[in-house]
């Protein structure tokens, strides 16, 4: 920007006046060199008023008077002033008025202002002259219209009429002068010469605006000649008349119409401050190009012809595209070589200039399918979109995206537009081409970052906007420091858009805590491996609640555990408001625990939450004083919603009674009608001799009245609670005894612990919840499990004399994740006696910050190792243990293969498998398809047939196809990415997060109930059915089941385990004789009908086989003795393995009687089942999963007056580590 300075008239007055003045005092040496400056400055003002470009001051020049010397008086005029402004120097008086031009005040300049620079004055230029272009254009055609040659003659000169005879009598078969003299009308030609020389004058005058010092560059331009050429010779007839008719190739204006409408394009696209994309513009430029070419030829050729077969224009337009299309009829053709010569030009032309357009339209067209072009202002008007933004995409995280968001029916006509900063990779490519995602997805090559990025995905329009972090970044703090930055884009971009953020760190939550929703990897994932060892499979159970299936996997497998499985796993959380419902409106005024009964009863569903309308928080398992309203919003499992549900009523005179009884499980899991309704009958039946249970916490028998061979009844489920009927908990007498009876073993262990709130969270954003807690805070040297320190001399875990099992935790780094770990097993609703203790196996020391946020826990160590090295597991206390958790670590999720990043923890869990048998392995894996590795039998028929089983449920669009996988059904393997869906969810179902949430214990709600488990012995077989024990745990103790873990002996096709076992073993099998007796002897007792399972096994055997081999022939005698010695090779192998386990235990100094190297349970199957029909048969040891009622919620106000002194002990205790929270 070029700055000026311009004077006004009264200022240089002023000015002048005051130098006067000032001068007047002045020494006469002083007054003569100001006098000098004087003159020098009036020369330069009087060089600089001539000018209009302003006044230039030379600051320099201007000399202050000294401070010291006698301030001057001031003129009369200026005394008025003074004493309104106050007492001045003259020194504020001495300004100057400036003024600033943005572009030089001269004529020129504002002559190119006008015509170039201005977007909208240019414009306006730019489309007169394609005005004027196309109507000379449009005359040309005129004239020709009205031209005819054979009177051409009589309009020549002398001369040239001549030079025509002798070039006539040279060439006979071409007339010149048709071609150098045309017939004009006066009109015609008046309009023609008006239009060239306005045309000329604009060119000129363009010419002289745009001169940069080189003429020859202005003259030699192309479009400067064209303009010549078709204006000049139009000039010059108006000078000399005989000229008027000579020819001038006006038709060569379609090239200047072509280049100013380019102009026009791009002024216009600058004036509205938008553009269009490249590939428009190149399309085009392109049809220009095409329209320009078959123009000036139709022309062309028509005017040479006029000397030979006089074509018309429509036929030389003909010609040309016949030509251009490469077809070439030949029935019109060029007669005389200068038409023939003007085609060879043309066709020479358009193969050098159309490919180089093609050329650049396939470039623009390739980069448009990289950066994936822009999703449509006006789809996003009409239809619905969601933005996924993400740092990579992969084909797994893609299409598990567009399976569970398109597995809503109301989602069906919503578009996905991807926001990927990467290029598209060649199989997500692929997926995207198939026509069941082509017309649904569109994926766009940008960052959110940048606004035009997000305004092509039409971010402000979007119905919901997800944002997910890269989980297979090294670091993956920054990872989710880019998430972040993401998310406030979105934010600042469209406020109003929903935001769905998947973070990986805790610590890095509370800086999307804007977002709609949040789900924080390390959260979920610690938090579910806790469970995982107190209630067996929980990453099961919520993996398939959180998935969207129709429950019809394995439904075509010959295996009953399948079909069952595959059916229950179809179940998923709904909600509807009671007013609305048929499965619950009838249960208006009564209590929580009388409505979830019997809707079950009733209609199959379990109802495992409620929701205020006053009140924002859900409420699991409210208990039995919560009375249940019309405005509630009930929360159930079901395998579909309530709106989806066809009802059937059952006649009254059919069973008795008017109730209508409907089960939901009719039609995907073609159970018999009338067995559900008999199962419910004989509960029905049970009511109307109720006995109150002896014990609230246990499904004990109650007293039998009358005939002992009365089958036990259930006390019924009461509508509205009774407190005296309703006793507390079992959990908090539990506790009170194991508070005040105290064993001396106890007191050995550890001191009282209290109950309060941890008083240092390691990062902020962590929900609080009621722990156990040590009265004082451990010292650091105690968390160290294998060394001694002067408060504790024990060094491994047979010293310190543990009651329970120890459960292990391997992990790379004691990152914040590990607090949501150790919470959940530390809460204050598990009983003090059934708490394990928890050693951490990190391959880094810790730092304080964490060890302090763990140091108030009871029985928390920790210390440092790996699992690859056997001295540090037999340190650890393994062989005490009962679960080993084994986390993914983040140094190895970014392999150069991706599916190779669980390559370590496979095979190291696998020689932990080998070397502990007895040892429950829960695994993290990154890549859910890699858990077919974990327990990998290489000659295992029937891992074989699951295998295809899987390939079978995926080709018919399955989103659980790995549902079969037996790690996976026992609870065994776990990967994060299978949570994906739990935000993709939240998406229509907006609870979901905090429903798993509080099943996780990550929320504590008060009020609210939690997940624990219970096992069946044989003492509750009585129980029989399901059904029935969802009435006893309601009547009971108003716990509510949600499901069932059960565990099945099963004979694997394995030829090794067919093999008759090794003599050397022979005293141990009979040691075991006896249990397996008690086994066969209960599964004959029971009332299971358990005469299927052999036939079961005998047809898994058959269909395994059929799966895996193909016309297998019967094993021979010398097959089968090579199988006993392999079979004597392997147990001599494990043989081996149990060696070395008890050498290394002998060198460490650890005794080796815990050791049991054959307990272990590879020939058993477990799987879970959700929400199973109320007939479903009980069987021993099987773990029912239960939400029980807030323990606090029941507790007198004296009892809980009675811990404040705790409380208060437990929060003086925190506030002095309250400060050093890790941020």
């Amino acid at each position: 920007m070029n700055i000026f300075f311009h004077l006004r008239g009264a200022n240089l007055r002023n000015v002048a006046e005051d130098t006067a003045v000032s001068g007047a005092i002045m020494s006469p040496q002083r007054q003569s060199s100001s006098s000098h400056s004087d003159r020098s400055s009036s020369e330069t003002l009087q060089k600089n008023s001539s000018s209009n470009s302003g006044v230039i001051l030379d600051i320099s020049s201007l000399e202050m008077a000294d401070v010291d010397s006698e301030v001057p008086s001031l003129p009369p005029r200026y005394r008025f002033r003074d004493l309104l402004l106050g007492d001045q120097t003259f020194q504020n008086d001495d300004r100057v008025q400036v003024e600033f031009y943005v572009n030089e005040n001269t004529f020129k300049e504002r002559l190119k202002l006008f015509f170039i620079k201005n977007q909208r004055s240019s414009l306006r230029i730019r489309l007169f002259n394609f005005a004027l272009k196309i109507l000379t254009c449009a005359l040309y055609i005129l004239r020709v219209s009205l031209d005819i040659p054979t009177e051409n003659n009589g309009y020549q000169c002398t001369t040239c009429r001549n030079n025509s005879t002798l070039n006539t009598a040279e060439a006979p078969g071409i007339k010149w002068s048709l071609i150098f003299w045309v017939t004009r009308r006066e009109p015609v030609w008046a309009i023609q010469v008006t239009v060239a020389l306005i045309s000329f004058l604009e060119t000129m005058l363009i010419t002289y605006l745009s001169y940069k010092g080189n003429i020859w560059e202005q003259i030699f331009q192309i479009s400067f000649i064209l303009e010549m050429i078709n204006t000049v010779p139009f000039i010059i007839t108006i000078f000399w008349a005989p000229l008027r008719n000579i020819f001038v190739p006006v038709f060569l204006n379609c090239w200047l119409a072509k280049g100013a409408l380019e102009n026009m394009i791009n002024d216009f696209h600058r004036a509205i401050q938008r553009t269009h994309s490249a590939m428009f513009n190149q399309v085009f430029i392109l049809i220009c190009t095409l329209l320009c070419l078959v123009f000036t030829g139709a022309c062309g050729i028509q005017h040479l012809e006029r000397a030979g077969k006089n074509l018309s224009l429509f036929d030389s337009f003909y010609f040309c595209i016949v030509t251009f299309s490469t077809v070439g009829y030949g029935d019109v053709t060029p007669q005389i070589w200068p038409s023939q010569l003007l085609v060879v030009i043309l066709i020479c032309v358009a193969l050098v200039v159309l490919p180089l357009q093609f050329e650049e339209l396939a470039y623009l067209w390739m980069e448009s399918q990289k950066l994936g072009g822009n999703y449509s202002r006006h789809r996003a008007q009409t239809e619905k979109h969601v933005v996924l933004c993400v740092s990579s995409l992969k084909i797994d995280l893609l299409m598990d995206f567009l399976n569970e968001f398109y597995a809503h029916p109301r989602l069906q006509d919503y578009y996905v537009v991807i926001l990927c900063p990467t290029e598209i990779d060649i199989q997500v490519r692929r997926i995207l081409q198939i026509p069941l995602w082509s017309q649904r997805v569109i994926y766009l090559q940008g960052s959110a970052l940048k606004d035009q990025d997000l305004m092509r995905a039409k971010m402000d329009n979007a119905e919901a906007c997800f944002i997910l972090s890269s989980r297979n970044e090294v670091d993956r703090t920054a990872a989710d420091h880019q998430t972040i930055l993401r998310a406030w884009a979105a934010k600042d971009f469209a406020p109003k858009c929903p935001l769905y953020v998947q973070i990986l760190k805790p610590e890095n939550k509370f800086h999307v805590k804007f977002a709609d929703h949040v789900v924080c990897e390390e959260e979920f994932k610690f938090a579910m491996l806790a469970l995982n060892c107190v209630c067996p499979a929980t990453s099961t159970l919520v993996t398939l609640l959180v998935h969207t299936s129709r429950g019809q996997e394995g439904q075509t497998s010959p295996e009953q555990w399948q079909r069952t499985y595959g059916r229950c796993s179809g179940n998923e959380v709904y909600h509807i408001h009671l007013g609305d419902s048929k499965f619950f409106g009838e249960y208006d005024g009564k209590s929580f625990t009388y409505a979830s009964f019997h809707a079950h009863k009733k209609y199959g569903v379990c109802l495992i939450g409620v929701k205020r309308e006053d009140n924002k928080s859900i409420l699991l398992n409210p208990g039995p004083r919560h009375i249940m309203a019309a405005t509630d919003t009930c929360y159930y499992i079901n395998i579909t919603k309530e709106e989806n549900s066809a009802f059937i009523f059952k006649q009254e005179e059919k069973h008795g009674k008017g109730l209508p009884v409907t089960s939901l499980y009719d039609a995907p899991s073609r159970l018999p009608v009338h067995s559900i309704i008999a199962s419910m009958g004989t509960v029905a039946i049970d009511l109307q001799h109720p006995d109150p249970p002896e014990e609230s916490g246990k499904l004990a028998i109650p007293t039998e009245n009358g005939a002992g061979s009365r089958r036990p009844s259930i006390a019924p489920v009461l509508e509205i609670a009774d407190s005296s009927a309703i006793l507390p908990c079992d959990l908090l007498s539990d506790q009170s005894e194991d508070e005040t009876n105290q064993s001396d073993d106890e007191g050995s262990v550890g001191s009282e612990f209290v109950k309060g709130y941890p008083p240092n969270s390691p990062y902020i954003g962590s929900s609080p919840t009621l722990c156990h807690l040590l009265p004082q805070k451990a010292p650091f040297c105690c968390l160290r499990f294998d060394k001694a320190c002067t408060h504790n001399s024990s060094e491994d875990a047979k010293a310190y004399g543990f009651k329970n099992k120890l459960i292990i935790v391997s992990a790379e780094m004691a990152g914040n994740g590990l607090y949501n770990f150790i919470v959940p097993l530390r809460a204050y609703y598990r009983p003090r006696k059934e708490l394990n203790p928890i050693v951490l196996l990190l391959d880094n020391q810790p730092d304080n910050h964490f060890l302090e946020a763990i140091c108030c826990f009871p029985m928390v160590y920790f210390m440092t190792g790996t699992i690859d090295n056997l001295d540090n597991l037999l340190r650890c206390g393994i062989i005490y243990a009962d679960n080993l958790v084994v986390v993914d670590k983040e140094s190895t999720m970014s392999a150069k293969e991706d599916y190779m990043a669980d390559a370590k923890t496979i095979v190291n869990v696998q020689t932990m498998f080998r070397l502990f048998p007895s040892l429950s392995i829960i695994t993290e894996l990154t890549h859910p398809s890699n858990m077919r590795f974990m327990q990998f039998r290489a000659k295992d028929c029937y891992s074989l047939a699951l295998s295809k089983l899987e390939k079978i449920e995926r080709d018919k669009g399955s989103n659980l196809a790995f549902m079969f996988r037996l790690p996976f059904a026992a609870g065994r393997v776990f990967s994060i990415s299978m949570l994906d869906t739990l935000l993709y969810q939240s998406f229509v179902k907006d609870y979901m997060i905090g429903i798993t949430r509080l099943l996780l214990g990550l929320d504590t709600t008060p009020g609210s109930g939690y997940l624990c488990v219970m096992k069946i012995t044989e003492e509750d077989l009585w129980i029989r059915t399901y059904g029935r024990l969802f009435q006893k745990f309601c009547s009971s103790s108003a716990e509510i089941p949600i499901g069932i873990y059960r565990t099945e002996s099963h004979m694997f096709s394995t030829l090794e385990s067919q093999v008759s076992i090794n003599a050397e073993h022979g005293e141990e099998q009979r040691d075991r004789g006896e249990s397996w007796k008690e086994k066969t002897a209960h599964r004959n007792s029971t009332t299971s009908d358990q005469s299927e399972h052999p036939l079961l096994r005998k047809k898994s055997m058959q269909w395994a086989r059929r799966l895996s081999r193909k016309n297998a022939k019967p094993a021979s005698r010398a097959e089968r003795i090579s199988q006993q010695r392999l079979n004597l090779y392997q147990r001599s192998e494990r043989q081996e393995l149990s060696e070395l386990v008890k050498n290394r235990m002998k060198h460490l100094g650890i005794l080796t009687v815990g050791y049991d190297e054959m307990n272990d349970h590879h020939n058993t199957l477990s799987y879970v089942l959700i929400n199973p029909p109320p007939d479903t048969m009980l069987e021993l040891n099987d773990i029912v999963y239960i939400i029980r009622s807030d323990p606090l919620a029941h507790v007198p106000e004296d009892s809980q007056m009675g811990q404040a002194p705790n409380t208060r002990n437990q929060q003086d205790f925190g506030t002095e580590t309250r400060n050093e929270t890790h941020l």
